[in-house]
């Protein structure tokens, strides 16, 4: 994940949003907390999944579970400098999708998260719907 170098350049996602970080989110070594980069990657991640169905009515809502969720951390984020949050769509498979994110502060990648999807039926993991698919596909890491 950080041995990519087109992850570390915040341009090359073709999603993101900025976060407002909180004196709550430091650690007694004044720095972002762990635990709370994560929450912020959760947010994005989050707010990505429901811009992508807000904006473009689906005809079946899917339904997703993570199924696994790793941090890379490469620097020190501060607080209250504001983040960029950036989110591209890695591998899609039949019933699961990875999500590669990156949090960014005063342009420097502090954090690295992949997560995958499973996207979930009645009964337990099910395909990808193809309009999902085709949006999720819109998505790409670029560099």
């Amino acid at each position: 994940m950080k041995s990519d170098p087109r992850r570390h350049i915040a341009d090359n996602y073709p999603w993101a949003m900025e976060m407002q970080t909180r004196f709550a989110d430091m650690d007694v070594n004044r720095h972002l907390n762990n635990v709370a980069i994560t929450r912020f990657f959760e947010e994005a991640r989050i707010r990505f999944n429901w811009n992508l169905i807000a904006n473009h009515a689906l005809s079946v809502r899917p339904h997703y579970l993570v199924a696994h969720v790793a941090v890379d951390y490469l620097g020190e984020g501060r607080y209250p400098a504001p983040l960029t949050l950036t989110y591209a769509v890695g591998h899609i498979g039949t019933s699961s999708f990875r999500c590669l994110m990156g949090m960014f502060q005063v342009g420097k990648a502090i954090a690295l998260c992949d997560s995958v999807l499973v996207h979930r039926g009645e009964t337990g993991p099910a395909p990808l719907p193809a309009e999902l698919r085709a949006r999720l596909e819109a998505f790409p890491l670029q560099g």
